[in-house]
């Protein structure tokens, strides 16, 4: 039998946009937020009718141009990182070309995973809905590498699929290559999808979590980012607490004990 906190829910909040977003590291050169899920980075074709951004909201928020040095998906969450000025930016968008930041992102998955892997699987590429495609470019497929770790699971009483009970995972991922849509790519591809993932998840298991916990967003967080800084080229190590409906998730499936604190702090504490 469920415990009280895993009872069925009628209620489901939409994703909300918080007034002013929260500021992880601020200097003279480099702004770090957390971003929410369901925020895009910046303007995009594919979401015309969407009017709040992350470089817009920042920009207001802080009263000067921002410019992002890498994009997070609409649907994940946790660290994103901004210069201050168009020299910051270069440097820090070498760094992430250059494959020399270190992302570690947290993820619920479908099912049971290995306890530790990689999944090396080369990637076709999928493109931005502004990247200019030339003579010269390729829609080979490029190599991708994604470490995981699974570091808890569940099993809940409930059918899905042909199966009579669920099972569920949470996962730490560490990218090596930083192709388009990697871990939810490489996920899928070894049949453990991110829930709430509506493109490449299951809608069945995405459906329950929004029954079981209200959960409406994909459950994949950047929880830590570590990168050298631009001017003064001291190492940054830069953590987003999870939050809102990941945090929630953890709680309820009582798998915070399997977490670092930094990566479930007092940003879920007083949540309602």
């Amino acid at each position: 039998m469920l415990p009280a906190r895993l009872a069925r829910s009628g209620t489901q909040s939409p994703v909300t946009i918080p007034p002013m977003l929260p500021i992880l590291y601020q200097d003279d050169h480099v702004v770090v937020i957390h971003k929410p899920a369901g925020l895009l980075v910046h303007r995009s074709e594919l979401d015309r009718h969407e009017t709040r951004f992350a470089v817009q909201l920042l920009r207001d928020q802080l009263g000067r141009h921002v410019h992002p040095a890498h994009r997070l998906d609409r649907g994940t969450s946790g660290v994103l990182v901004f210069a201050l000025d168009k020299d910051g930016a270069r440097h820090l968008g070498g760094q992430f070309e250059r494959q020399e930041v270190s992302k570690t992102y947290l993820a619920v998955v479908r099912g049971h995973p290995a306890e530790q892997g990689r999944i090396d699987h080369a990637l076709t590429r999928r493109r931005d809905d502004a990247e200019w495609v030339g003579s010269r470019s390729t829609d080979e497929a490029q190599d991708a590498i994604t470490d995981f770790r699974r570091l808890a699971t569940c099993e809940l009483p409930h059918a899905v699929d042909r199966y009579p009970t669920s099972r569920y995972a949470l996962v730490e991922l560490t990218p090596r290559t930083g192709r388009r849509h990697q871990i939810r790519r490489h996920l899928k591809h070894i049949a453990h999808p991110i829930i709430g993932d509506a493109t490449f998840g299951k809608g069945r298991h995405n459906r329950l979590f929004q029954e079981l916990f209200g959960c409406q967003r994909m459950l994949l967080a950047c929880a830590r980012m570590q990168l050298v800084h631009p001017v003064n080229g001291q190492p940054l190590d830069l953590f987003a607490p999870l939050d809102g409906d990941f945090a929630r998730v953890v709680d309820a499936l009582g798998w915070q004990a399997a977490l670092p604190s930094a990566f479930f702090t007092s940003l879920y504490a007083g949540a309602t």
